[in-house]
């Protein structure tokens, strides 16, 4: 624990810009497109890797990695995990909820939220996120919150579900009847498509792959992927997330070097091809 201390330590300032400067780009895109200062083609390139990235910061103030409750900066962990997927709409109380549920329950049939993503290969895992997006087919998160809709916390998330959901659509109609429905469609509507399926295969699939175990040190696994750690999203040694959910993401890396014989003396799941 003495080196994961001194990892998780630092005010991870790194996912803190991260969190902002992708947020300002990607509304940035928006005066610059409709003022044909870049090409629709362009900001849609733009917009999407705007909403695949703009889930971890929101992920670090998910586990208050920003600042604790009761100390001056909570309201900065909050911003944070409010405004960092407002391109992506998933609502902080959602995320915060189904993911704390996903760290107590972590490749559970029936009480890991995330467990829908379960797939024989990558290929079919992207396939079935697709599906889980189409109309008509359950949310996972949404049926978390109604078999706890006796918790206050489940029901303020769904509100919050419910009104940024409805705000969205609203925006992208409002953006249509003006004229504007390919700008509405290729900078937020088929990004966030695309982006939700990039995202579920590096942070929910992969780490997790084949999802067959549930002891606390074969959960997850490290991995090499072949196009690099940054493709992965730093997934590469999510084991150490898992471990220490309160260490920033960008600093995984380097915790996982130092503590991998402690790593592999409890028996982890170590596939990656550095050992």
């Amino acid at each position: 624990m003495a080196i994961a201390k001194k990892y998780i330590g630092p005010f991870p300032v790194v996912m803190a810009l991260w969190c902002f400067s992708n947020l300002l780009c990607w509304l940035a895109l928006w005066p610059l497109v409709i003022f044909d200062v870049i090409p629709l083609w362009a900001g849609f390139l733009i917009a999407t890797a705007n909403v695949a990235l703009c889930y971890l910061p929101s992920h670090e103030a998910q586990h208050s990695n920003y600042a604790n409750p009761g100390t001056p900066l909570r309201w900065l962990n909050e911003l944070i995990g409010y405004v960092s997927t407002i391109p992506l709409v998933l609502p902080f109380k959602i995320a915060r909820y189904t993911h704390m549920l996903h760290h107590k329950h972590t490749n559970d049939p029936k009480l890991d939220p995330d467990y829908e993503v379960i797939a024989p290969t990558w290929q079919q895992a992207m396939l079935k996120t697709v599906r889980r997006m189409q109309p008509g087919f359950p949310n996972s998160y949404g049926v978390v919150l109604s078999e706890n809709a006796d918790d206050p916390a489940a029901k303020r998330a769904g509100l919050e579900g419910m009104v940024q959901s409805l705000a969205y659509w609203g925006i992208l109609c409002t953006l249509a009847w003006s004229g504007y429905a390919l700008e509405a469609a290729f900078l937020w509507w088929v990004p966030r498509m695309l982006g939700t399926i990039y995202i579920s295969l590096f942070l929910s699939w992969w780490p997790h792959h084949p999802m067959d175990e549930m002891g606390r040190y074969r959960n997850t696994r490290s991995f090499t992927h072949k196009l690099g750690n940054i493709v992965a999203f730093g997934m590469e040694d999510h084991i150490i997330h898992h471990l220490h959910p309160g260490m920033p993401l960008n600093r995984n890396k380097a915790a996982f070097r130092e503590l991998r014989p402690i790593l592999e003396a409890r028996g982890c799941r170590l596939e990656d091809h550095h050992g």
